[in-house]
Formats: C-alpha cells, sequence, structure tokens
C-alpha cells in the first residue's frame, strides 16, 4: 500500500502563488529548522572544504595523497579537480535535468517511482520520478523531487524510468557515469594507498562490476526555507559518492563533530569541481579509518531552485560487507558486524525514511570501548 503523501510532488506545492508558508508536513519542529543561511562561499579559510587533483593522486603525488588523507579525516568529503571533465559538459547535465524538471507533471509521471504492486495495487520503488518513500503521516517530508535511476551495470539499467525528454538525458548521464567511475576507482585505490595497501585492496572488494545508483535532486523555491529540510540529514548508501552540484545555488551542508553544520560552497566559477563523499559501506569495510560525515541539504530561497546529481558507488550485492581483516586487532578490534551488501542496500531506504543511518537501523555497530561515535542523524519528526 501507498501512502497517500507519496503522490505529493513538491514542485507542484511550491507552484502556488499564494503559498507564504510550507504546509505542515515539511515543517520541523523548531529544535531541528536551519539554523545556517545558505552561502554560496566558503567559511573562513580554516574551514574551508579540501580540494584534491585526483589527475595527481593518480600519479601518486604524495602531496596530493597527504591532502586527501587530512580531507578524509576531517570531512569525510572533499572537492575533486582534475577528473577531465569540462564545465560546458557538466553544465549541460545539470541542465537537461532541469528542463526535465520543468516538464508538464503528466509527462515526468509517465516515470514514477509508484507502480503497479502483484496484489493489484500499488508501491513505492526506488527507481523513477517523484519524491522518497513517505510510511507514516508523522513523517516530516523533504522539501524536494527526485529522479533515481540504475546506471551500472549497463545491462540491469531498468530503461522504463529513463526519460526519453529532454533527449540528450540519458546520454549524459550514461557519460557522466563512465567518467565519474573513473574518479571513484582513483580515489578507492588512493584510499588504499593512505593506509598503506596496495591500489586493488578496496577495489577487490567492491567487485569488478561495481552498481552504481544516480539521483537527480531538485529543490524548488520555498517561502520559508529556515522551517524545512531541502533533504534531510543522512549518509550515503555507498562505498563513495561522487557529486555534481548546482552551480548558482549553494544549500549543501556536512556536520563536523568539533565545528557543527558547515555550508559547502557553489563549486561552478571555472574550476569543474566536483564533490566526493565518503558512504557508509566504507566506513564499515575500513573498520572506521573512514568514517561517513553526516550532510542536508537547506531548501533554496523563495527566488531560487537548486538541482544536483550524485552517483553512489556500491559493492556489488553478493559481497560481503565486513571490517577488513588487516584493519581490525587487538588494539582495534572490529567495530561493525558482518553482513550481505544487498541486505544492507536495502535496509537503506527503511532507514532513509525513519532519518537513522543505516548502520545504526540495521544495528550494524558493534559497541567498543573508548569508540568516538558518530554524529547522529536527526529526522526532524
Amino acid at each position: 500500500m501507498v501512502h497517500q503523501a507519496q503522490g505529493q510532488l513538491v514542485q507542484e506545492v511550491a507552484a502556488d502563488g499564494a503559498l507564504r508558508a510550507p504546509p505542515s508536513r515539511y515543517v520541523l519542529k523548531e529544535k531541528h529548522s536551519p539554523t545556517a543561511a545558505v552561502s554560496a562561499t566558503a567559511r573562513p579559510a580554516e574551514l574551508s572544504i579540501p580540494t584534491v587533483d585526483v589527475g595527481r593522486l593518480a600519479d601518486a603525488d604524495p602531496d596530493e595523497a597527504a591532502k586527501l588523507r587530512s580531507a578524509l579525516q576531517s570531512w569525510g568529503l572533499f572537492a575533486v579537480t582534475g577528473h577531465g571533465m569540462l564545465e560546458p559538459f557538466l553544465d549541460a547535465i545539470l541542465g537537461a535535468s532541469r528542463v526535465f524538471f520543468h516538464l508538464p507533471t503528466e509527462a515526468k509521471q509517465e516515470y514514477s517511482n509508484v507502480v503497479d504492486a502483484d496484489d493489484g495495487g500499488r508501491k513505492f520503488q526506488p527507481q523513477g520520478y517523484g519524491v522518497d518513500r513517505v510510511d507514516t503521516d508523522e513523517q516530516v517530508l523533504d522539501w524536494c523531487d527526485r529522479l533515481y535511476l540504475q546506471v551500472q551495470p549497463e545491462e540491469e539499467r531498468k530503461l522504463r524510468f529513463w526519460p526519453a525528454h529532454p533527449p540528450d538525458l540519458s546520454e549524459l548521464l550514461h557519460e557522466f557515469s563512465v567518467e565519474s567511475q573513473k574518479v571513484a576507482r582513483l580515489v578507492l585505490a588512493a584510499m588504499a594507498r593512505s593506509l598503506g595497501f596496495e591500489e586493488g585492496f578496496f577495489l577487490d572488494k567492491v567487485g569488478e562490476r561495481m552498481p552504481s545508483d544516480a539521483r537527480f535532486t531538485y529543490y524548488p523555491p520555498c517561502p520559508r526555507p529556515d522551517l524545512v529540510h531541502g533533504l534531510k540529514p543522512h549518509t550515503d548508501n555507498s562505498v563513495v559518492t561522487v557529486l555534481l552540484l548546482d552551480e548558482h545555488v549553494g544549500g549543501l551542508q556536512v556536520f563536523l563533530q568539533d565545528g557543527g553544520w558547515v555550508d559547502v560552497p557553489v563549486l561552478g566559477g571555472g574550476r569543474h569541481q566536483l564533490l566526493v563523499v565518503v558512504g557508509e559501506e566504507m566506513e564499515i569495510m575500513s573498520n572506521a579509518a573512514f568514517r561517513a560525515p553526516v550532510h542536508r541539504v537547506v531548501a533554496p530561497g523563495e527566488a531560487a531552485e537548486r538541482v544536483s546529481l550524485a552517483v553512489f558507488y556500491q559493492p556489488e550485492p553478493h559481497r560481503v560487507l565486513e571490517p577488513s581483516p588487516e584493519l581490525v586487532d587487538g588494539e582495534r578490534p572490529a567495530m561493525y558486524r558482518r553482513l550481505e551488501a544487498k541486505v544492507f542496500a536495502d535496509g537503506f531506504w527503511d532507514a532513509f525514511a525513519l532519518g537513522e543511518r543505516t548502520i545504526d537501523f540495521l544495528k550494524v555497530k558493534v559497541d567498543v570501548p573508548g569508540d568516538q561515535p558518530a554524529a547522529a542523524v536527526v529526522s526532524g519528526a
């Protein structure tokens, strides 16, 4: 059974010219409301987001490797240069996504994530266009719509959910997925080297046919962005995520243990930067040597809209997720129990609807004396 709010598109809500405040389904409790303004520039230098050149990482440049280690330890994410994708190409992807989200609702609903169920009813499934899964009347909804697609392996794509319009969107996404996978593999190889292992250490664990899913997210104008989450605080269902941000409008924030919520700046302006984010599967495989950062999106104001594209790289579904034995010893015991990658991936959707980390929802974490807990994910419910 599908919750009645599953079919309520945020873009349609925002299109109400008389709207002065978001409907109550989107409004957070006061203690969970975003307090930091959307920023198009970085915070002071000591909180500037780290930047890593993956071209230099590929050449095993020691200075770039040091930047990567610092970024992973302090932020869990970093901006990426040297990836070979030119700005006109990246602009074209975001432009095509805007065209899709501005199609008539009837045209977009051809790719709806609510589909026929075997029992004759209707059900939500992750792929396609719509809003994220709605389970209960009490669930606070995010101020965004999204288009979610399995990208790799290519033969497993469900093309019924891939839009035919605009006609260049599918080809642009395919090309971006090919190029961003190169970035993901370079980063995984460098992460292994940073721990003293061979380049294939993590790549061998995720598998040659590393699956990937793409999420286009549209954040419509909001009359009171201080009352809602554009996208609730969460961690990613991935080993790493490659993220293409809106080139004009900010909103992404990351939670730092010693700094609270910090704005991630707009990465456009001719710098051709992407963002790489550590996911929960990597946190498990590295036995918390690398931790998945909690991040969220603040909704844009009433005069702006925002789009983004994230590609989530995951282990092959039959792989076992567990702390790598080479990273477990008497001084650092295993901090997570083992489970199948598919079980973890399936659990993500339940956890995300509740505003929880999948690691916590599936009780994957093992209590280890002296361990520094990860930042809690707050749902706002």
